[in-house]
């Protein structure tokens, strides 16, 4: 015997998703918090950017002018005085470069294979030594590195003060940096690809260099961007480490090497028109430079992103 249940109007309605269930609509307490909790978000997101876009027009106000001059570009301040218009600030931009690019040669294989042993072979105590010991460099001010190596560097050792100790201190800034972007860079590589490997019978050590680490390369290299784009607006290292020079010097052991935040400082407390404007287009420089590494990163990231 068969039968035939027939639900009523009141059970329809019951249903989830119908008006009457509750389900279908928002309720009046929901909207209104929601409508709050985004006026907060967008009023923060504004906050934040009033000072960003201050310091922004306030430095492309004042010092956009010096990039337009072609002589900036070409010139260094060498025989220029405070009392002078002209010169530029190709000798601190050849300085700002080569640091970076000698922290970089350091700091990326380090980080790197630290990252790699994290992830792929840290197990245990030394695995949980070597993560708090990144995460307390990454949280060391600048100064501190910079007293570090002056200790070992110049007190210790007896040697001058030089760019490869400014890059020696970088160094020790830019490693967590490295570290945890690659880190994470690694663990986002689906492990159904080193399964795969290993099931071929393919060593680890060559699953990660012919596998691991070509998958995960376009986001290590953005943290590597990340990384050099922080180290190279760094002050401290520089005024404790690096003296600095009018002149064009690009040997790291030379005693003096002038970069684009020392030249800053150089001439912060002159009060004639040519030298403050020097300052300001030599801030302007900076932030270009850090500005162009920053796209490429986000660049490198959007185009070059894990396919899962």
């Amino acid at each position: 015997m068969s039968v035939t249940h027939m639900s009523s109007d009141s059970d329809l309605n019951a249903w989830p998703g119908s008006p009457a269930s509750g389900f279908g609509h928002r309720s009046r307490g929901r909207t209104l918090r929601n409508a709050l909790a985004r006026a907060v978000m967008w009023t923060a997101f504004a906050v934040a950017m009033v000072p960003l876009a201050w310091i922004l027009w306030s430095v492309v106000s004042k010092g956009g002018h010096m990039l337009l001059d072609s002589h900036w570009w070409a010139n260094s301040q060498r025989g220029i005085t405070n009392r002078i218009v002209g010169g530029g600030a190709v000798h601190a931009i050849q300085g700002t470069l080569i640091q970076g690019l000698v922290t970089a040669l350091m700091a990326v294989p380090i980080g790197v294979m630290t990252a790699i042993y994290l992830v792929e072979y840290g197990r245990g105590r030394l695995a949980k030594v070597v993560s708090f010991t990144v995460d307390i460099l990454t949280g060391i001010p600048s100064i501190v590195a910079a007293l570090f190596v002056y200790a070992v560097w110049v007190t210790a050792f007896g040697f001058q003060r030089v760019a490869f100790a400014v890059c020696l201190a970088l160094v020790l800034l830019m490693i967590p940096v490295v570290v945890r972007s690659t880190e994470e860079m690694l663990k986002l590589v689906p492990n159904e690809l080193r399964e795969a490997a290993y099931a071929l019978g393919v060593p680890k050590w060559k699953t990660i260099m012919r596998i691991v680490l070509p998958t995960a390369f376009a986001g290590i290299i953005t943290g590597v961007l990340l990384g050099l784009a922080r180290i190279m607006g760094e002050t401290a290292p520089l005024l404790i480490l690096g003296p600095y020079t009018k002149n064009i010097a690009t040997d790291l052991f030379g005693g003096l090497m002038p970069t684009l935040p020392t030249m800053i400082n150089q001439d912060r407390t002159e009060v004639l028109q040519p030298a403050v404007d020097r300052v300001w287009g030599a801030a302007a420089t900076l932030i270009l430079l850090i500005l162009a590494l920053n796209i490429a990163g986000r660049l490198i990231a959007r185009y070059g992103k894990l396919k899962n």
